[in-house]
């Protein structure tokens, strides 16, 4: 069955929803709490709609204050249960990740694509940790230097990728980033018709990862999985030869499983 999509200017299209959505979705690991101007400022709306939309929130339970400081509470945690709850194939795919997490001793997970950004949904971690910040359900990275984002941009038709490309920032997060427009629609293409995506210390130096799409038993696009690992630890050659077989067999019983 084809989603139904509204545009804003919609007479179904609710503003005032998807303005305290936005508002939720303004915390984040570096916002973690923040003031009503800060509110304000990362949404762009005025104080005065912020501040209602704030109150509103902190009525429902959803965010709680501390003097000046808005933070969030743990019933937001309801959203993303009931997404889980809803969603049977997490499950298998946790169960498969792990498999790949005991044998090969590294971290695996698998997300979606959410416009410029991947969530991650699923998570097997190892016991070494290899970036910056801690990964978690929830967890978002910029799509265009994980590999799980460029598997997933390269799911998109040409049209969509090209629409995407044309707001897109391409930064320069290590001296390995891809910056150039051109050479990543190429590359996108690449990855489609190779079946898999490896970034290597494009997000962070020493970060090194694969990725394959996802998918259920009727073919639909489930995310994105990877294995991510440590270049110092890791050579290209053990990746592909190696870890990437792993990653496509479960990704292959995840596709028999997820029904």
């Amino acid at each position: 069955m084809n989603e139904e999509k509204i545009s804003v200017d919609n007479r179904d299209y609710v503003g005032a929803l998807a303005s305290g959505l936005e508002v939720l979705s303004a915390f984040d690991v570096q916002h973690k709490k923040m003031t009503l101007s800060e509110v304000a400022q990362i949404t762009g709306m005025d104080r005065a709609k912020a501040r209602r939309l704030l109150l509103t929130l902190h009525a429902l339970g959803y965010i709680a204050k501390e003097g000046r400081q808005f933070m969030l509470t743990p019933k937001v945690l309801r959203l993303g249960y009931a997404f889980n709850a809803t969603n049977d194939h997490l499950d298998v795919v946790q169960h498969y990740l792990q498999s790949v997490t005991s044998e090969l001793g590294e971290s695996c997970s698998l997300s979606i694509l959410d416009n410029g950004e991947i969530i991650y949904l699923v998570r097997s971690s190892a016991a070494h940790r290899l970036m910056s910040i801690n990964i978690t359900p929830g967890t978002r990275l910029p799509a265009a230097y994980t590999s799980m984002g460029r598997v997933l941009l390269a799911e998109l038709s040409t049209t969509e990728q090209q629409e995407w490309l044309a707001t897109a920032q391409l930064h320069g997060h290590t001296d390995k980033s891809i910056l150039d427009k051109n050479t990543f629609i190429h590359m996108l293409k690449e990855v489609k018709q190779q079946g898999y995506c490896v970034v290597d210390q494009e997000l962070e130096l020493g970060l090194r990862s694969v990725a394959v799409p996802v998918f259920d038993y009727q073919g639909k696009l489930l995310g994105a999985a990877n294995i991510s690992t440590n270049s110092l630890r890791v050579s290209m050659d053990s990746l592909i030869n190696k870890y990437l077989p792993a990653l496509k067999e479960a990704a292959q019983l995840i596709t028999a499983h997820a029904k």
